[in-house]
């Protein structure tokens, strides 16, 4: 008994006489009747009654009929796996992230799905706003997204995108030196002092100012610019203060020279970040992504993990 013979018996079946399945099967009739005829003498028992033009399934061909189907379908499934694991080996796997996710946690998964999938190309995008990550994921730019939470109405109707989260993000204040140094500082200080932050229209400063609005105060805007290496290079060169994610605070007050120290905000600013994807179009390596990134998330325990 073999796969060949299974699955004659299957087209037979399923398309209702030996000419047809053959057909369907793109062999000659006569071929795929000794087949058939083969497998009853192996089996020793008849498979189909043949009468006339007619043909039907015998007790035996009935009993034979779901193991037979079930075993192509395994089949079916082998292959579809081997196939997913080699889409997973080689390949291209498009991410989009806001900037200020794109150093933690997206590039920490980077590497750790890097490590297993070495041979993966991955291309990360950076466009500016929650708003942008999700059009290019619902739009099929890119497979998995990275944003602020929750999506808006707009981003998710017609249930285009499904979306985790991962984190609650913290923003604090990085100082010059030469502002009073403390463990925290307060939104009524802050307004008195230079800020320097990124340009209307981002995610991180809609965050700033709703912050400041919630506080019933102005921000002091010196410095509006873009070029978020330039945010940091003018608050070590004291041209004003800024409001950075945590990690970014902190990895910039470690590897500066004392020019800047980092605060925390009271009250506290912070927004919920996640990842994004179109439900039921992922690649084998998308797929793979997004194991891994939940994988190293439910490791972290200052995360939560939700659908």
């Amino acid at each position: 008994m073999d796969l060949r013979q299974l699955g004659y018996v299957v087209a037979v079946v399923d398309h209702g006489g030996f000419t047809r399945a053959a057909a369907a099967m793109h062999v000659a009739q006569p071929s795929l009747s000794q087949a058939i005829r083969s497998l009853e003498a192996e089996l020793g028992v008849a498979l189909f009654d043949r009468i006339g033009r007619t043909v039907r399934l015998t007790a035996a061909g009935r009993a034979l009929l779901p193991s037979a189907r079930q075993a192509l379908r395994d089949v079916d499934s082998a292959r579809e796996a081997v196939e997913a694991v080699r889409g997973v080996e080689r390949g291209r796997l498009d991410l989009v992230s806001i900037p200020t996710l794109g150093v933690d946690p997206v590039a920490l998964m980077i590497g750790a799905f890097h490590r297993s999938h070495p041979d993966v190309t991955v291309r990360l995008i950076e466009p500016d706003d929650a708003a942008a990550v999700a059009g290019m994921v619902a739009g099929g730019e890119a497979e998995v997204g990275f944003a602020e939470l929750p999506l808006t109405e707009a981003m998710v109707q017609d249930g285009r995108l499904d979306a985790v989260e991962l984190e609650e993000q913290e923003y604090v204040a990085v100082l010059h030196r030469t502002v009073e140094q403390g463990p925290s500082v307060s939104m009524g200080r802050l307004a008195a002092l230079p800020l320097v932050t990124t340009i209307v229209g981002t995610s991180t400063r809609r965050l700033i100012d709703d912050a400041f609005a919630r506080s019933g105060r102005t921000p002091r805007i010196a410095i509006e610019t873009d070029l978020r290496d330039v945010i940091t290079a003018i608050v070590e060169a004291g041209g004003g203060y800024s409001i950075l994610p945590r990690h970014v605070a902190e990895r910039m007050e470690r590897r500066g020279s004392g020019e800047v120290h980092v605060a925390e905000i009271v009250p506290r600013i912070s927004r919920r970040v996640g990842m994004i994807n179109r439900p039921g179009t992922l690649s084998p390596a998308a797929l793979a992504f997004i194991a891994v990134a939940k994988g190293r998330q439910q490791r972290s325990p200052d995360v939560v993990l939700q659908q």
